[in-house]
């Protein structure tokens, strides 16, 4: 695993809208202690307490950055409690945030990590509120280490991190079992079915899928290839099959929510 070294680049991945002054305040504090670190939005549009949305979000989107980037990630519902502030070193990045499971699918994709407990009150700001650690604790320790600070400055290194768990796709016969894990600014219906796990199980077959009275039974290619307001399935840009409407919300036209069963029976 590389050694600590600076970053040039922090991201900011939370739950607080852009309403409210919480995002600006934490990008004051990281400039105030390396005003030459460029801070990138990804979205301050999680759903207001959704780990799970976040893990996605952020699993998503880490990997398009240059190496050593430091991926900042508040969505913390358990702020001032039991849980703890931790930072992720990977062979290539670095995350910072609470020890609730929105790091979960940093752990299964990346084949080694570290994880330390953020325990040092020198690397934090002076007064530590219980409500807003993402500017008094997490911002201040992206913005170190993107100074170089070595992790072992910030606390111990601990290996009972939480995971949330996510399900896995299940064979059963002729039944390929997906859920919904996403649902985008569109609408569209984001499953944790890739591309290798559905190739793989229709092979040369027909297939369909039966959602709301609708059947499907193609992979399109573009949003172009149905018309407007029709139905599809479309594997998108994160590889991953998607159920989407031309010009439309899929979301609402079928009336489903993440975690609901997705099912694709070979013909």
């Amino acid at each position: 695993m590389k050694r600590d070294r600076m970053s040039r680049i922090i991201t900011l991945t939370t739950d607080f809208g852009t309403r409210d002054g919480y995002a600006g305040a934490m990008k004051g504090v990281i400039l105030r202690i390396n005003p030459e670190v460029w801070v990138v939005d990804v979205t301050h549009e999680i759903e207001p307490h959704d780990i799970a949305g976040a893990a996605f979000v952020i699993a998503g989107a880490y990997r398009y950055f240059p190496e050593e980037t430091v991926h900042l990630v508040v969505v913390d519902p358990g702020v001032g409690g039991e849980r703890r502030p931790i930072i992720v070193r990977t062979e290539d990045y670095l995350f910072v945030g609470p020890d609730n499971g929105v790091f979960s699918l940093i752990y299964r994709r990346e084949k080694r990590s570290r994880v330390i407990e953020i325990s040092n009150p020198d690397l934090m700001l002076p007064e530590v509120s219980d409500t807003f650690h993402g500017r008094d604790i997490f911002a201040p320790a992206a913005a170190h280490m993107s100074k170089g600070v070595e992790l072992s400055r910030f606390g111990k290194e601990i290996t009972d991190y939480v995971q949330i768990p996510f399900d896995e796709p299940r064979i059963k016969g002729d039944r390929l079992e997906g859920q919904i894990i996403h649902i985008d600014r569109f609408g569209n219906l984001i499953t944790n079915l890739s591309r290798d796990i559905f190739e793989a199980f229709v092979g040369e077959r027909n297939f369909r899928i039966e959602v709301e009275s609708k059947t499907l039974n193609r992979v399109c290619r573009s949003y172009s290839e149905v018309r407007e307001g029709e139905l599809l399935v479309i594997f998108g840009s994160l590889g991953l099959l998607e159920l989407s409407v031309n010009c439309g919300n899929a979301a609402e036209l079928l009336r489903l929510r993440g975690g609901e069963r997705i099912i694709v029976e070979r013909a």
